[in-house]
């Protein structure tokens, strides 16, 4: 069942606001060089952005926790063979399942656990980050509110242009095939309305942009 809101959903281009706020930015540069790995310096800033218009669209979500998970969750990756990210992570009938995401998985729990400390972030709120993070792309079933949030914003950023340029690229498809299995395979996984629409809203733009009826 879909999560719904009441509270207004923002369905307009993704954007960071003009008083966006700079608190992690100590985390951001702490982890920079884990960003420099698929494209995760694209993904990650786009999809924390989603993730903040969905804390707003769900109030009831620890923020933090969301914020934090969300700029952490694929730091793994940079700690995995990458030779291995494409042929086995993105290929294949049960690529979701497939072991080298279980791998990167792990390895962005170890960065949180080593990151997180020397921020100032306590053991309880670690193990709550850690806990999304594991299992974020492995894992069938969302756990708390605050999952369902990071899972939704992980998702968010491949209706964008940059999202789909860069995984149409990952997956060997065209744009237009990739925006097909956006609207059929990946906005049925989406868990909360607010995702949902944004979603619908933005591809219904990348679309039209990207002349996916014609090309």
């Amino acid at each position: 069942m879909t999560l719904q809101t009441d509270n207004e959903i923002d369905t307009s281009p993704i954007a960071a606001p003009a008083d966006s706020p700079t608190d992690l930015d100590p985390l951001w540069q702490a982890v920079a060089k884990e960003m420099r790995v698929r494209g995760n310096d694209i993904h990650v800033p786009i999809s924390f952005a989603y993730a903040e218009r969905l804390c707003d669209a769900y109030p009831a979500a620890d923020r933090l926790v969301v914020r934090v998970a969300i700029l952490l969750h694929d730091t793994g990756w940079a700690r995995v063979d990458e030779s291995r990210i494409l042929s086995e992570g993105f290929g294949g009938a049960d690529y979701l399942r497939a072991a080298i995401r279980f791998e990167h998985e792990s390895a962005g729990c170890d960065i949180a656990r080593e990151v997180l400390p020397g921020l100032g972030y306590g053991a309880e709120f670690i193990e709550r980050v850690t806990a999304i993070i594991d299992g974020h792309d492995t894992r069938a079933e969302s756990r708390s509110l605050e999952d369902s949030l990071v899972r939704d914003a992980d998702r968010l950023w491949r209706f964008t242009p940059a999202g789909i340029a860069l995984a149409s690229g990952w997956f060997g498809q065209t744009p237009s095939v990739y925006c097909r299995r956006l609207r059929s395979d990946i906005i049925p996984q989406l868990i909360t309305e607010a995702a949902v629409r944004m979603a619908g809203a933005e591809l219904a733009r990348s679309e039209a942009l990207l002349k996916t009826a014609v090309l």
